[in-house]
């Protein structure tokens, strides 16, 4: 197998779902029109709702879902063989993803850029917003004390990584001042920025930069985390038009040179696939490939926290309702070229099956750090740029996105922080809900240790966990397809099969926490699949609700066609 051939099948499937399945889902699903007036205009406040150019969106909304997980999922599920990885990518981006995206930016946008965990509440009612909210915050959690991770171990093996990653924030700030204040022509703005990134990634190879192994009396992996969090919380209480969009949107742009770089050193070596179709010789401890495959991928395929972004920020900031199909389903085909393009790297990267199986040589031992190592040989060998800087760009395109999920992450866990609060009748200030957003990240980062790496102890739920928040997604957008006499099935057949294969992986993780004496993650673990069982269940008690409620009766229809449903 040659990865050209893996390349020009995966591409070909994603930019016909785009150009094909996406207008189908636009035009007679959620039925776009450029006529309703998108909430930020209606709520302009010029820090949450910004109306903003749609490819200024795309780049935020798509470097907020792409983190490291397309990459980590990817590079750790090509442990079953690259096909069933690939498969499940590709269909996944095209029938899943795109709709899943587009469909919470349609819904939220279409009730005053209210959360999906707040829509919950007016859909399926007031427990099941609790719950929903609690699965929520979970995700979120992990997301930031994982993610914070993860960048610090990056920065940390990559330090010529460090000045191009923490040099973008200063790029971001400028090109936000060029953008919305000053109005310069946003092309020019573009190519510069692009432009001034890839000389700091040039300036990173030549000045790397390590720091000692404890620094102020903690190590320098907490020592990065603690930065991390500091810098969230501060860009999370920003404007967005300031650092978050900005930011996201150069992000974007460096991504696809990122990837248009790999897939052109792909296209002109040619590398032999070496890792098997169907890997018939697991390592010992690796789990079944069913259900885990679909979990263990998450991002690259599907994704609950794409849904926490497009109604918690992406919603507040489109300017017209038909850009929720560039922004929602494109968003979701550039996060599903990056995992693909993380799959051939990571089973085409090595010269022999034997090189690779030494990577490969017990789960989860392939991850970002595989992507870096074999795609810069990819990259080195096909483009002839020096294998140093090629992992440099690479692991800057890995932590950039890392890092602007965090971003999103502190921002989206303030807002639910807020609306959980507000359940008990408390209006917390932003100040307020960020400081307890923070401490929290900070609790679980730093509950294992002084490092700061217990975060990870929660990993194993995080692709399981975002799954059934898809399944709980696409619960309500059913509801509301229902409601207004709209197409339901292509949102049904993928919520049920998301939520059989994410109960199905929840269930078989407890019984492995039980038996390794894991109670962090059996208690939380219970609580997520209460939570979820409860919301489905009243969710498809809504669903029959609706069905059996004829359209003429229902008060409400107008309120929801019209957008003013709250």
């Amino acid at each position: 197998m040659q990865s050209l051939v893996m390349a020009v099948v995966g591409i070909v499937m994603m930019v016909l779902g785009y150009f094909l399945y996406s207008k189908f889902l636009a035009k007679r699903v959620f039925k776009l029109s450029p006529d309703y007036e998108a909430p930020s205009h209606k709520y302009q406040d010029g820090i949450d709702y910004v109306p903003t150019n749609k490819w200024v969106l795309w780049g935020h909304h798509f470097t907020s879902v792409a983190g490291a997980a397309p990459i980590v999922g990817p590079a750790v599920a090509v442990i079953w063989g690259w096909l069933p990885a690939f498969l499940w990518v590709t269909l996944g981006t095209v029938f899943f993803a795109g709709m899943h995206d587009m469909g919470a930016l349609w819904a939220s946008a279409r009730h005053k850029g209210r959360s999906i965990g707040t829509l919950s509440g007016r859909y399926i009612g007031g427990s099941g917003r609790i719950l929903f909210l609690v699965v929520i915050f979970f995700l979120l959690l992990m997301v930031n004390a994982v993610f914070a991770v993860v960048i610090a171990d990056l920065l940390i093996s990559t330090p010529t990584a460090v000045i191009p990653v923490w040099g973008a924030i200063a790029v971001a700030l400028l090109i936000g001042q060029a953008i919305y204040r000053l109005k310069w022509n946003l092309p020019i703005v573009s190519v510069v920025g692009v432009a001034v990134l890839y000389g700091l990634i040039v300036l990173g190879d030549q000045f790397p930069i390590e720091l000692p192994e404890t620094i102020l009396g903690i190590s320098a992996a907490a020592f990065w985390i603690i930065v991390l969090f500091l810098y969230a919380g501060i860009a999370s209480m920003l404007p967005v038009w300031m650092l978050l969009q900005p930011r996201d949107y150069i992000n974007g742009l460096q991504l696809f040179v990122g990837l248009g770089l790999l897939y052109l050193a792909v296209f002109i070596s040619n590398p032999t696939v070496v890792a098997p179709a169907i890997n018939d010789n697991v390592p010992e401890g690796t789990p079944g490939i069913m259900p885990l495959l679909f979990v263990t991928v998450a991002c690259g395929a599907i994704s609950g926290f794409h849904g926490v972004v497009s109604s918690g920020t992406s919603s507040k900031q489109l300017d017209k309702e038909p850009d929720a199909k560039l922004v929602g389903y494109f968003g979701a085909v550039g996060e599903g070229l990056l995992a693909l393009g993380t799959i051939i790297a990571t089973t085409s990267g090595y010269a022999t099956l034997k090189d690779w199986e030494e990577v490969y040589s017990a789960f989860n031992e392939g991850g970002a750090a595989a992507f870096v190592s074999a795609g810069s040989g990819i990259v080195n060998t096909g483009l002839a740029i020096p294998e140093s800087l090629a992992a440099t760009i690479l692991a800057t395109m890995a932590v950039l996105f890392a890092a602007t999920t965090m971003d999103t992450g502190v921002r989206l866990q303030r807002f639910v922080t807020s609306e959980i609060f507000e359940l008990f009748g408390i209006k917390l200030s932003v100040f307020v809900a960020t400081l307890i957003t923070l401490v929290t990240g900070f609790g679980l980062a730093f509950s294992a240790g002084g490092d700061g790496r217990g975060g990870m102890i929660i990993w194993p739920l995080f692709g399981t966990t975002n799954q059934l928040l898809a399944a709980l997604t696409m619960s309500i957008l059913v509801i509301i397809l229902l409601r207004t006499k709209r197409p339901v099935w292509p949102v049904l057949i993928p919520l049920i099969f998301v939520f059989f294969v994410s109960m199905y992986a929840a269930i078989i993780q407890l019984g492995t926490f039980i038996a390794d004496g894991q109670w962090l993650l059996v208690v939380i673990d219970v609580i997520i699949l209460i939570a979820a069982v409860w919301v489905v269940l009243a969710a498809v008690s809504s669903m029959v609700r609706t069905r059996n409620q004829p359209l003429d009766l229902d008060a409400e229809m107008d309120d929801i066609e019209a957008g003013t449903s709250v």
